[in-house]
């Protein structure tokens, strides 16, 4: 990647602009890659038995895009899906972005309150469902908020809390009644012409918002960051670039969809190369990825750092043949170098890379090479992506020395639209100037290499999950035993970061660890729950009365060491 700008003092690189940015919407691009690969593997689910080439593939999401046309979906309209990974996940990421219909990606742990404020939140239309996933019952809980799904016609629900909901299909194939099960899709479809569909489709401009994903909100509630054709078609592109990747690789998925990871640099990077997507799961499973690996002769792999201990670890490990195995990207938290080491050696993939980003870029705004140093694929998140650019600022907003700690910000063609009906969040996130605040702290050297050191917004990474002390201490407030909270993050060797809650109860009242975790199961993702609590009288406070969370930190490694050494 070459880099303007690095013989500068200052902190500010420029992407290489070698390869021009794809000039279409998603549509357009699928339909090129079907013509030139038509034979090709597109997409293998393992865990459905399923198989398509781009051809048969194009007929699915065709068929499926045509009868999201027959429900009544328009431009601009919005479909939420709330499912693992499979293959109607994909098929319904092409076939809305076909005819401009606005993915809302929805977390598959989310629990109904949860569940209810990105469906209310996006003014979701029509929702995509799974029947169920591991303590999930998605029916139930979708029928708790919409009880009047049993009693109205399919397709023309009208829901007290949920307005603007207008039915929900399932991936079951007998769901309860009021749900139109996946497999009358087909018969939908083909009430509408192909040539609805391509009239449709030509009348898309790539700006156009393709896709809604909630990031976990510093105010207490998730915030929909709004990406379009133009974002998350070229980051899917150039981050694929990077890799190098062709029609003859293949490519293991078993990050989740609902990511940009798993949907942008996955699923997007793959169908611009002709490259096989392979979903070894429905979520993460060491010995089922290592298996796909090993059968499906794959030349790529995705995870996360905890993802790729687990793998290492994995006892029968040694029983696969990965040499098929060249590169990969490592993302979602800082790397160790051990790891970053064996994976290189243990696991043939010499060209392993890593990328940073965040959903409002689309979400990769740095990467690094193919043929970087070890030392700078695991110390550096890597240099300024092609056609973006990255600069790092005091608090005053100038440009600081190089090697000097700043807020990283990016700019570019990556910058998210904004904040789903939220201009106010959008106006916090993106200044004036077009740059999209990051609230990391990072360094940049002389070759434009950045290294982040910090987040200034508390943010907890559990596993490659974002995790936000507001959001959690805003929930913990509504349990009646707590007074006051505060949410902090620890250091953990195998999710790189744990869950600590302090906890003040109201006088009178009590509740124990294991209460306390019992009741978030019911109500919020497991990725949230703290794994541990501390129960006290008063926080560690500054003489003005400001909370100092550093202090909380220490205490609590402390304390956790004390107790398990």
């Amino acid at each position: 990647m070459d880099q303007v700008g690095s013989h500068s003092q200052l902190s500010y690189t420029q992407g290489s602009q070698e390869k021009a940015l794809l000039a279409q919407t998603i549509g357009e691009v699928f339909d090129q890659t079907v013509a030139r690969y038509p034979e090709g593997e597109a997409l293998v689910v393992r865990h459905q038995s399923l198989r398509y080439t781009w051809q048969q593939l194009a007929e699915a999401v065709d068929l499926h895009a045509r009868a999201l046309l027959a429900l009544g979906l328009r431009t601009g309209d919005r479909l939420g899906v709330w499912a693992p990974n499979c293959a109607q996940w994909c098929i319904s990421q092409f076939a809305s972005a076909k005819i401009g219909v606005i993915l809302v990606n929805i977390n598959p742990a989310y629990r109904v309150s949860e569940l209810e404020y990105v469906l209310k939140q996006s003014g979701c239309q029509w929702l995509v469902c799974a029947g169920a996933f591991k303590t999930s019952d998605y029916h139930a809980m979708l029928q708790a908020l919409a009880p009047e799904l049993a009693e109205q016609s399919i397709g023309h629900l009208r829901s007290e809390r949920l307005p603007d909901l207008r039915g929900v299909i399932s991936l079951d194939s007998e769901p309860p009644s009021g749900f139109l099960p996946w497999s009358q899709l087909a018969a939908l479809g083909a009430a509408v012409t192909p040539g609805q569909l391509a009239e449709r489709q030509s009348s898309l401009h790539f700006d156009q918002p393709v896709n809604i994903q909630y990031t976990s909100g510093t105010t207490g509630f998730p915030k929909g960051a709004t990406l379009s054709h133009h974002n998350i078609l070229n980051n899917g592109y150039m981050v694929g670039e990077s890799l190098g990747l062709t029609a003859g690789d293949r490519l293991v998925i078993p990050v989740p969809l609902y990511h940009c990871f798993g949907m942008v640099m996955g699923n997007l990077g793959c169908m611009t190369h002709g490259s096989t997507m392979i979903y070894p799961n429905d979520a993460f499973d060491p010995l089922l990825t290592l298996k796909a690996v090993a059968e499906e002769k794959a030349t790529a792999l995705y995870g996360v750092p905890t993802m790729f201990i687990a793998l290492l670890d994995q006892p029968q490990r040694g029983d696969f043949d990965l040499s098929s195995l060249r590169t990969g990207i490592m993302a979602g938290a800082t790397c160790p170098i051990e790891v970053m080491r064996r994976v290189i050696n243990e696991m043939h993939m010499a060209e392993v890379q890593i990328a940073y980003g965040m959903t409002e870029t689309s979400p990769v705004s740095l990467q690094t090479g193919p043929t970087d140093e070890l030392e700078l694929r695991v110390t550096t998140v890597g240099r300024t992506q092609p056609h973006l650019e990255s600069k790092i600022i005091d608090e005053a907003g100038h440009v600081v020395p190089r090697g000097a700690v700043g807020e990283l910000c990016t700019r570019g063609y990556s910058v998210m639209l904004g904040y789903w009906n939220n201009p106010k969040g959008t106006a916090d996130a993106i200044d004036a100037d077009s740059w999209m605040h990051t609230g990391d702290l990072a360094t940049m050297d002389e070759q434009g290499y950045v290294c982040i050191v910090g987040r200034n917004k508390d943010m907890i990474i559990r596993g490659g999950e974002n995790i936000y002390p507001r959001e959690l201490e805003e929930f913990f407030f509504t349990h009646p035993a707590v007074a006051d909270v505060q949410v902090i993050g620890i250091p953990c060797s195998r999710y790189g970061e744990e869950i600590v809650a302090w906890i003040k109860f109201h006088p009178g009242h009590s509740a124990t660890e294991q209460d306390l975790q019992a009741w978030c199961k019911e109500r919020i993702a497991h990725f949230k729950t703290p794994r541990h609590f501390k129960f006290v009288e008063e926080f560690p406070m500054t003489v003005t009365g400001k909370i100092q969370k550093f202090r909380m930190r220490e205490i609590s490694i402390e304390e956790l060491r004390d107790r398990e050494g």
